[in-house]
């Protein structure tokens, strides 16, 4: 417990100097709090990259000179032992905020508020951060400045809330027993889908570890949905009968604290698509596809679940760029 504590100590100072300082500094401040061989692994176009130096300058600098003042709104932060490597990790899920002044990957800056959604985890070694998994929902800020990148999708285009109970934030030690309970439940339910993925009865299955008005907050491109027939209706139901040979690949890391769960794959599934997904036609090539999950418990179900998956490397492997394509149409009108 108490290595949890110092893990969510550690990452909180980190982000308090990292949300304040910009330029040159950034670098300064990411190698203060990293190890000297610092793995990172984002959504693309950040994709894997290793040492402070190049993820300040990849990710943090450009964001920091777009995004006027950055602002931190956590609305999950949680920290536990890994299933997957037995190390501590630290989760936090929010959105960072601040006024779009200039351009960020080629989306146009328009001067005024947007949010850029994001979960991240870090693994700590020996008080500092030895890797971290980050995701954020790019497409979502394209839709904000008034782009179109993708089809009409499935579920609502909303800004995601954070949990209903506003307790996410799990700053003071936890109930062992709850956060066992709360992972023997989401590995279950993770074992629900993959064995009765064909089954007949996907309702009658997903009330087995959900609630009935489930919340399942999805990545931008897909939507959101609310109780468990709306779900099926607008993501698994169309998830499963667009693609195909969907195959299991472990997850980097997966825990618990509380009432709160998360994990995410480097990838998570490998998979064919039969057509339609995202509006791509069918194709033979084998996809990969990383996806972050963060669960809440309420009881005996889970109550809550918020997604990111990183679409625009989903479709990069369908040699379809869409933040290249849609950004340069957007700077050509």
């Amino acid at each position: 417990m108490s290595d949890y504590q110092a893990a969510k100590a550690l990452v909180s100072a980190y982000y308090a100097e990292l949300d304040s300082v910009g330029g040159a500094d950034l670098a300064r401040v990411v190698a203060r709090y990293t190890g000297p061989e610092y793995r990172f692994r984002g959504v693309h176009p950040f994709n894997e990259l290793s040492g402070a130096e190049a993820v300040a300058a990849t990710v943090w600098e450009p964001l920091h000179r777009a995004l006027i003042p950055v602002q931190r709104r956590q609305d999950v932060f949680m920290a536990g032992t890994s299933e997957t490597d037995g190390q501590t990790w630290v989760c936090s899920m929010g959105h960072l905020m601040g006024l779009l002044d200039e351009s960020w990957l080629g989306i146009p800056g328009t001067g005024k508020l947007v949010f850029l959604r994001y979960a991240e985890f870090h693994k700590v070694l020996e008080d500092r951060i030895s890797e971290t998994g980050f995701f954020c929902d790019i497409i979502g800020v394209m839709k904000q400045v008034g782009l179109t990148p993708l089809p009409l999708q499935t579920g609502a285009e909303i800004i995601i809330p954070g949990p209903k109970t506003h307790d996410g934030l799990l700053f003071e030690p936890q109930d062992a027993q709850e956060s066992a309970r709360t992972l023997v439940l989401v590995n279950e339910m993770r074992e629900d889908l993959y064995r009765f993925r064909d089954s007949s009865r996907p309702l009658e299955i997903l009330a087995r570890t959900w609630q009935e008005d489930m919340l399942w907050f999805g990545p931008s491109g897909i939507g959101s949905t609310y109780t468990i027939a709306r779900y099926h209706e607008q993501h698994q139901g169309p998830f499963r009968a667009t693609l195909s040979d969907i195959e299991r690949r472990g997850h980097a890391c997966r825990f618990a604290e509380g009432k709160y769960a998360g994990w995410f794959g480097w990838p998570n599934l490998t998979m064919t698509s039969k057509g339609g997904f995202l509006g791509l036609p069918s194709n033979a090539k084998r996809l990969d596809m990383r996806v972050v999950d963060v669960y809440r418990r309420e009881g005996d179900k889970l109550a809550e679940n918020w997604i990111f998956i990183d679409l625009l490397y989903w479709m990069l492997q369908q040699d379809v760029d869409v933040l290249e394509r849609t950004c340069r149409i957007a700077s050509a009108g």
